[in-house]
């Protein structure tokens, strides 16, 4: 790939010892994975670099530990659910660096797989400290990085080890970084994003970004209301951050200026208690009851996103339209993420969603697996989509 080292720039690896950085931090209840997403995501790249002979040393953070080593945040239970997910086994060693870290990748074979304990239990990782990264770097002949959703820390294991080893994209960053870039790096027009979730302050600087990159902005969700209100639209006791009128206007003013239309709601379905199957009505946005709330967009505005996304080469999604999570309020989510989906499967868009509650939206639509990419990335996307640069990613570039 453009920019980048990948695997297939490794060369010969057998008997070399790979330190790879991967993204572990998954659900455990009751000392069991509940979810193995993030370890299925990485396991292609650990696996190829197994068969090839390398010696594979996984590094990985677990929760927020804040006064060193804590029981509960201890990767030994993720070493198990890891050897089932790859088929293979996987050791584990109760430090990341020092003798344990040491003995452990010392005891290992051509092939062999190691996790070592959770690199946050020590202070110099967050603080990618150069000792504690020379510590790191000190078991390893070459560094792979595999956690796009780590890579806007500037830590040591996901920033620090890349200027101290011949440093590489594993699969899993390469497919997010190639998706990235179809998808607003360098996409193909016109390019329509659609940004949903409840609150406009949390994604300014996300809004401010995409006006300038796409051909038409559709908001959904909360934060349409808050748009809708800078417009002078009542619209009654919906969520809204009524003192964030200004910047609304103003985001609407940078899209007006380079050429970005904006596509916000003309009809909504509204309710006056936000419950599951809440007596509903579909009304017109300028009629909105004073005494109700918006609770998800109408189906004349279903029938004009799909018809934006029709006319897309290239689709980035971020957030739901509506208030996915409780019945009949999904609606609208469900049938734009199928229309995108289907376009999708007929080879008509690129498709590219992530952060926050986008990938559980998708899932719930069924359409997540048509999708050309869904980064489960979080807070990394989100940066990204923001233009901001990623510490984890502007250090692998050649």
């Amino acid at each position: 790939m453009a920019g980048f080292k990948t695997l297939d720039d490794l060369g010969e690896v057998k008997g070399k010892r790979v330190l790879v950085r991967v993204d572990l931090n998954v659900p455990v209840a009751d000392g069991k994975v509940t979810d193995a997403t993030r370890i299925e995501r990485v396991a292609p790249t650990i696996l190829e670099l197994s068969r090839r002979g390398a010696r594979v040393v996984l590094l990985a953070h677990f929760g927020r530990p804040k006064e060193g080593p804590e029981a509960k945040y201890s990767l030994a239970p993720i070493a198990g659910a890891t050897a089932e997910v790859l088929g293979h086994a996987v050791a584990f060693a109760s430090d990341c660096i020092g003798d344990a870290a040491a003995k452990a990748v010392s005891a290992m074979q051509d092939g062999d797989i190691l996790l070592l304990e959770n690199t946050r239990f020590h202070k110099g990782e967050e603080k990618n400290e150069a000792e504690f990264t020379k510590a790191l770097a000190a078991n390893g002949d070459i560094y792979v990085n595999d956690a796009f959703s780590a890579a806007h820390r500037a830590h040591a294991s996901t920033e620090g080890l890349a200027r101290h080893l011949p440093a590489h994209a594993g699969r899993t960053m390469q497919a997010e970084l190639e998706a990235l870039e179809k998808g607003l790096g360098n996409p193909v027009r016109p390019v329509v994003a659609i940004v949903g979730g409840a609150k406009v302050s949390s994604k300014i600087d996300l809004l401010m970004n995409l006006v300038k990159k796409v051909d038409a902005l559709v908001i959904g969700g909360g934060m349409a209301n808050t748009f809708l209100a800078a417009r002078g639209t009542d619209v009654g006791k919906s969520l809204c951050e009524h003192d964030l009128a200004q910047t609304a206007k103003q985001i609407m003013i940078e899209a007006a200026g380079a050429g970005c239309a904006i596509i916000l709601p003309s009809d909504a379905v509204v309710a006056r208690e936000f419950k599951a199957d809440a007596p509903n009505e579909v009304v017109a946005i300028e009629a909105v009851p004073a005494d109700a709330m918006i609770l998800d967009v109408g189906p004349k505005t279903v029938e004009t996103i799909n018809q934006w996304i029709d006319r897309a080469t290239t689709l980035v999604w971020n957030g739901p339209l509506g208030a996915f999570e409780i019945s009949p309020f999904d609606r609208a989510t469900v049938a734009a993420a199928k229309h995108a989906a289907a376009r999708t499967k007929e080879g008509k868009l690129v498709s590219v969603a992530g952060g926050g509650d986008t990938v559980a939206a998708l899932n719930h639509a069924g359409a997540a697996d048509d999708f050309t990419y869904v980064s489960t990335a979080g807070g990394a996307f989100l940066e990204w989509m923001e233009g901001k640069e990623l510490p984890g990613v502007e250090v692998l570039k050649k």
